[in-house]
């Protein structure tokens, strides 16, 4: 899956936060100064065509959709990461967080106490 860039996750958050909406709306939500209507239009347009939007025809009008939920995306992100950067292997990513001091062996053990009784 391909990820997003920083303008790209910023419409996307944007979508994930107020739902389906037409460009027109979407620009409403930037602040001041507002991009162009075509640049937005061209950035949706390319979301839409590596499948993170999809649209539903309104006339002349497109409404634009999120066609992947942001928890989604973030754990496709994840997958992705640790595919490229620690072989394809979980353990190896945790066994980074926890030798970088990111999460402590108490942390780890909690969690696998909890994965153990289904919580």
């Amino acid at each position: 899956m391909k990820r997003l860039t920083a303008k790209e996750k910023e419409i996307m958050d944007m979508f994930w936060q107020h739902g389906p909406m037409f460009v027109r709306e979407l620009v409403q939500l930037y602040p001041d100064p507002k991009p162009h209507f075509n640049t937005v239009s061209t950035q949706v347009r390319i979301l839409e065509s590596n499948g993170f939007l999809k649209h539903e025809a309104f006339g002349n009008s497109y409404r634009y959709v999120p066609a992947i939920s942001e928890k989604e995306y973030g754990r496709r992100s994840l997958g992705s990461v640790i595919k490229d950067y620690f072989d394809n292997s979980y353990l190896s990513a945790v066994s980074a967080f926890v030798k970088e001091e990111k999460i402590s062996v108490d942390e780890l053990k909690n969690l696998i106490d909890q994965i153990e009784h289904g919580e």
